[in-house]
C-alpha cells in the first residue's frame, strides 16, 4: 500500500482525511518543526500545503533560522547484524564503500 504525499520545493507533506470533520489535512514530514495545513478539497489542500512551505521559509528567514530540509542526503538505518556483515563483505569484494553499495541498491530499487 502506498501512502499519499505532496511534494513542493523539496518538502514532503502527508495527506489524511477526517471523516468526522470532512476535511483533508496534513503536515510537513521529515522536519522537527510542526507545520500543518488543511483544506476542504484536494485543490485547497495542495494550495494550503504550498502556502505552508512558503510561510515556513519566510518565517525562517525573518527569524534567522536555517530551514530544515526533509532529505539531507544522510540517514541512519537499523538492520540485522547478519545483513550488515553480508553487506560489508559484498562492498569489500566489489572494492566500494558500504555507503556506495547501499546507494547502488537504493538506485536499483527506485528504478523499478
Amino acid at each position: 500500500m502506498m501512502k499519499d504525499v505532496l511534494t513542493y520545493d523539496g518538502y514532503i507533506g502527508s495527506v489524511h482525511f477526517s471523516t468526522d470533520d470532512r476535511i483533508f489535512y496534513g503536515k510537513l514530514e521529515g522536519i522537527e518543526d510542526l507545520i500543518t495545513f488543511e483544506g476542504e478539497t484536494v485543490e485547497q489542500l495542495v494550495r494550503a500545503f504550498q502556502d505552508a512551505v512558503d510561510d515556513y521559509l519566510v518565517l525562517c528567514k525573518q527569524t534567522g533560522k536555517d530551514p530544515q530540509k526533509p532529505c539531507k542526503g544522510s540517514l541512519n538505518i537499523r538492520i540485522k547484524p547478519e545483513t550488515h556483515r553480508k553487506a560489508a563483505e559484498k562492498a569489500a569484494i566489489l572494492g566500494i564503500s558500504l555507503n556506495q553499495l547501499i546507494q547502488k541498491a537504493l538506485d536499483r530499487e527506485l528504478r523499478k
